[in-house]
């Protein structure tokens, strides 16, 4: 449970970010907190593998972080400031768990939110083999056939593993990674990624898992 001291400080970290008054951000952090049958924190791991990994449990990770101001720091200052308490990189997987989890248990990070936006994934297994795959994206000609009218440019690509893609005006970018299953068999895993909100991120989630889909019955025709 969250204690009264580091209750407050998130909700003048609310104030200071809202603009809100005392009550009103006090009002929208209980709200936040009222238990739902349906919605829980989305938390990396379990309690016993997270403790089992840094020595702490998700509670006293984030109780200490409370503690510490972590609402009103940015991501990266909180996986900074976990790093330096396990002695390892910020871009370690201890350091990124523990931010990302404390963020989206107090209601400061939505799921599928990044520090530079929100990101959504598709993934198809296709059969034909891994070249044929890497070329229906890279390929106009056959891209548009399953992604017609796309803005998709190329950033980089490695044939046949993975590309990197501009989407649109270029402020979001589509990376895709090339798996062989054998040599009649393989998969795209795609990920969207500096989407702008929730809303758009659920947007290309449903367009991303037609597309993929649409790329199946292409090659599989």
């Amino acid at each position: 449970m969250t204690t009264q001291r580091s209750f407050k400080r998130l909700v003048r970290a609310r104030m200071q970010k809202t603009g809100e008054s005392y009550t009103s951000a006090r009002a929208a952090l209980l709200a936040k907190q009222e238990p739902k049958a349906t919605a829980r924190p989305v938390l990396a791991t379990s309690d016993e593998a997270i403790r089992g990994r840094t020595g702490r449990g998700w509670e006293e990770w984030f109780d200490l972080l409370d503690d510490w101001g972590a609402p009103e720091r940015s991501h990266r200052e909180i996986a900074r400031w976990v790093a330096e308490q396990q002695g390892v990189d910020p871009l370690a997987w201890n350091a990124q768990a523990v931010a990302h989890s404390y963020e989206r248990a107090r209601g400061l990070r939505a799921v599928g939110e990044h520090p530079d936006g929100f990101r959504v994934t598709a993934q198809k297994t296709v059969a034909v083999a891994v070249d044929r795959l890497y070329d229906a994206f890279l390929d106009e000609a056959l891209r548009a056939r399953w992604l017609p009218e796309a803005d998709l440019r190329v950033r980089t690509a490695s044939a046949p593993r993975s590309a990197r893609f501009d989407w649109g005006d270029g402020d979001t970018r589509v990376n895709v990674i090339f798996v062989a299953k054998g040599e009649t068999k393989s998969t795209a895993a795609l990920q969207h990624e500096r989407l702008a909100d929730a809303q758009e991120a659920e947007r290309m989630k449903s367009f991303w898992r037609a597309r993929v889909a649409a790329l199946k019955e292409v090659l599989e025709r």
